[in-house]
């Protein structure tokens, strides 16, 4: 299979990184070894290696299986929970077009 190389903005890349480091922590705090969490999560030993190292090739669904396993997973409820943005752009009801407008005259 084809390996895609993902290019992610640094500040993207710390936070996965970030995600990466918390969920390899929250599994020593377990006392679980690698190869326990990648059995349980159905995934190989080298994707649980990615997803420690934060390597954004690696799925969502992976994530959260590992999630799963360390008893973690509602906190993936949390992202985009408190969309303060979204919900002050709603409250001001601008109005964004879905194409821009045909020209006239050309």
């Amino acid at each position: 299979m084809k390996q895609r190389n993902t290019i992610l903005l640094p500040k993207a890349q710390r936070i996965i990184s970030v995600l990466g480091e918390n969920i390899k922590l929250a599994r020593l705090r377990r006392k679980y070894s690698m190869q326990q969490v990648a059995e349980r999560a159905n995934i190989s030993r080298p994707t649980l290696v990615s997803i420690e190292k934060g390597n954004p090739n690696v799925t969502i669904g992976a994530y959260v299986k590992v999630l799963a396993v360390l008893g973690l997973e509602k906190d993936i409820l949390e992202v985009a929970k408190d969309d303060t943005l979204g919900r002050r752009l709603q409250d001001a009801k601008i109005i964004t077009r879905e194409r821009a407008p045909k020209r006239i005259g050309l």
